[in-house]
């Protein structure tokens, strides 16, 4: 079992930056592929970015290709979410995922992933 926990949202404007944290619990986070997902009120849930285990491999959404960094220490059971160049339209609640290699590659709806933290709200002020 692997509980997450996300930080570091926040009220940001339009240009600024933030750095979302999810912090991991349990024994097998570092062999698990960690995925970041948003939703925006009245919109689905939608796909972020993702690293595999050894965080050699990241994927990103086009929409925030060139403006967000995912990242992770295994060391420290965290994955992480550079936000730059925020937009208004960035604004949602950012979730973090997490599960295993074979079940998540390839996917961006967030149905094969395990595990998911309760959310941190990002809001972009125009």
């Amino acid at each position: 079992q692997v509980q997450l926990v996300e930080s570091g949202g926040g009220l940001v404007q339009a240009g600024g930056s933030l750095r979302l944290s999810c912090a991991a619990s349990g024994r097998s986070f570092s062999t698990y592929t960690m995925g970041w997902f948003r939703q925006a009120p009245g919109k689905e849930r939608e796909f972020v970015a993702a690293i595999t285990w050894s965080g050699t491999n990241t994927y990103y959404a086009d929409s925030v290709k060139g403006r967000f960094t995912i990242s992770r220490d295994n060391a420290k059971n965290t994955v992480y979410l550079q936000m730059n160049s925020l937009k208004p339209e960035d604004t949602a609640v950012y979730y973090c995922a997490g599960g295993t290699a074979y079940r998540t590659i390839g996917d961006r709806t967030g149905r094969a992933y395990d595990y998911w933290g309760q959310g941190t709200q990002v809001t972009v002020s125009s």
